[in-house]
C-alpha cells in the first residue's frame, strides 16, 4: 500500500467548490450541509416555511434574530436541541441553545424530523437520576 506524500508546512490544498451550498454564480442553493451530522438537508420542509435545523440530528445554526427566515443574527454559532415545548394547540416546538453566545431560540418542528430524536429529547427529563420516577409519574 502506498503512503501519501507529506505536504510542505503552510501549504494546503485548495478547497473544492461546494455546489450543495450555492447555486451557479453564487445564487442561493436549495440545500445546506448540517454542521452536526454532515447530512445534505433540503430547504423544503413540510410543516414550516423556513427550514432552520437538521431533520436527522436536530442541530441548527444561529442565523435568525427575531423573525424566522430573517437571517439577521451575526453570531452564526452552532445551536443544539436542548428541550421540547408544546403549544396550547398541541404543536411541538424545539428549544435550541447557541453554544457561542448562549441565546435560547424556539423553532417549530418540521414534518420530516426524526421521530426517534424527538422522543429522546422529550424523554430526557425522565432519565435524570435527580428526579424520582414516582414523582414524575404522579404528575
Amino acid at each position: 500500500m502506498t503512503r501519501r506524500r507529506a505536504r510542505p508546512a503552510g501549504r494546503r490544498r485548495p478547497q473544492r467548490a461546494k455546489d450543495v451550498l450555492h447555486g451557479p454564480a453564487g445564487a442561493r442553493g436549495d440545500a445546506f450541509r448540517c454542521v452536526g451530522c454532515r447530512l445534505d438537508v433540503s430547504l423544503v420542509a413540510p410543516g414550516t416555511a423556513h427550514r432552520n435545523h437538521c431533520p436527522s440530528c436536530l442541530v441548527s445554526l444561529h442565523v435568525d434574530r427575531r423573525v424566522p427566515g430573517d437571517r439577521a443574527a451575526g453570531c452564526g454559532g452552532r445551536m443544539t436541541a436542548l428541550s421540547l415545548s408544546v403549544r396550547a394547540d398541541g404543536e411541538w416546538m424545539l428549544i435550541h441553545l447557541c453554544l457561542t453566545c448562549g441565546e435560547l431560540s424556539v423553532n417549530r418542528i418540521a414534518g420530516d424530523d426524526n421521530p426517534l430524536a424527538l422522543i429522546r429529547l422529550a424523554l430526557r427529563p425522565l432519565a435524570d437520576a435527580g428526579i424520582p420516577a414516582r414523582v414524575m409519574l404522579a404528575l
